[in-house]
């Protein structure tokens, strides 16, 4: 059996050569230059969205938006999708990444007065349209009649999906589907609620009906 070395008492200490001083300097030298990246989203700003730095500048795209009635010009990589840009270079984080397939709803946002599922929706295609997320639905002092409507009929539990129950309801009342729970349940059928809160969505649905009509 092989002894294992003693070192002597005159032998070097061994060290990795990074001191715990040398390492923190450097570790506050990436998050300062990562943090100074992070472009605030003014309006008419023009900046890269998150993971821009990864494609050559000259295969970004610039795409100008309205979005909550707000101009926004954003120069972007043309594989995003709106929902990764609302949520991630604008910080509107109430449009919700469920399933990231299109097949939940809860990403739910209005373009130009029209449901859309952000997650499938590039970007780049939207190029001066209107885009209207739940941020943007009612009046800074006064909710929508239809979120009204679901707070008043308790129409979530988690609340996961609730944006975009509520951006598709609102479609859904404009469009005149609102005539019947038949009716309701079948255009409400692309947002699906884990929860099962299905009839207090039917029910606010058809609140926010009467006030409309």
């Amino acid at each position: 059996m092989r002894r294992k070395h003693q070192p002597a008492p005159d032998d070097p200490p061994v060290t990795s050569g990074v001191s715990r001083r040398g390492f923190l300097g450097r570790t506050s030298a990436v998050v300062a230059t990562a943090t100074a990246t992070v472009v605030p989203g003014a309006p008419e700003a023009e900046a890269a969205a998150p993971g821009a730095a990864d494609v050559p500048g000259e295969h970004l795209v610039t795409v100008r938006l309205t979005v909550n009635g707000e101009p926004r010009r954003l120069r972007v990589d043309p594989r995003w999708t709106l929902l990764d840009v609302l949520r991630e270079r604008l910080g509107l984080t109430g449009t919700k990444k469920g399933c990231d397939r299109g097949q939940c709803g809860a990403c739910t946002v209005h373009v130009d007065g029209r449901r859309v599922v952000s997650c499938l929706t590039l970007v780049a295609t939207l190029d001066e349209h209107h885009v209207t997320t739940i941020e943007g639905l009612g009046a800074d002092d006064e909710l929508h009649p239809m979120q009204q409507a679901f707070l008043d009929r308790d129409g979530f539990q988690c609340g996961f999906c609730t944006p975009g129950q509520i951006m598709s309801a609102v479609c859904l009342a404009g469009e005149g589907h609102d005539g019947s729970d038949d009716e309701i349940r079948e255009y409400m059928s692309g947002n699906l609620c884990r929860c099962s809160a299905y009839p207090n969505i039917v029910d606010a649905v058809k609140d926010a009906g009467r006030v409309r009509h």
